[in-house]
């Protein structure tokens, strides 16, 4: 049958749609850094919702009292992926330990180019001030997308 296939074309087809194809699905999420707004970051004092320590990122959900004085809710995406964080120190125990439902914490968010409730986690702190998790990762500093580009 492999002989056939070759014969046929079909096997340089069948090459480039498998490259294609997964290509694409490793490309497919790598717009962190470009769907967030750093220059629009803000710092809330909030309260943990829940932390999911999840591929390709764990994320947090948060609620805070606006200016206005109404609860909102927000989400927030973690730059690094659980093995970073790991690597770090950070472990899913540690994680769940830290960031129970009902935990006081000051967030800051680079808020989503797009608006709606959802940003990129850029720091966190607990009650005491001490910094919890980074963008970076644990006392990590958040990681500057401009750095790895040339200078025009």
């Amino acid at each position: 049958m492999d002989t056939k296939l070759r014969k046929t074309g079909w096997m340089p087809w069948l090459v480039v749609l498998g490259t294609v194809l997964s290509a694409g699905q490793a490309f497919a999420h790598h717009g962190t850094n470009i769907s967030y707004d750093r220059s629009k970051a803000w710092t809330k004092k909030a309260t943990v919702v829940s932390f999911t320590y999840a591929n390709p990122h764990p994320a947090l959900f948060f609620e805070f009292t606006n200016d206005k004085g109404e609860k909102e809710k927000w989400g927030a995406e973690l730059l690094p992926n659980p093995a970073a964080l790991i690597r770090a120190g950070w472990s899913r125990a540690k994680a769940m330990e830290a960031l129970k439902p009902g935990t006081p914490i000051t967030v800051t968010i680079a808020p989503a180019k797009a608006g709606g409730t959802v940003g990129l986690l850029l720091k966190m702190q607990n009650e005491q001030g001490a910094e919890i998790v980074t963008s970076g990762g644990p006392g990590q500093p958040p990681p500057d997308p401009d750095a790895a580009r040339p200078a025009p």
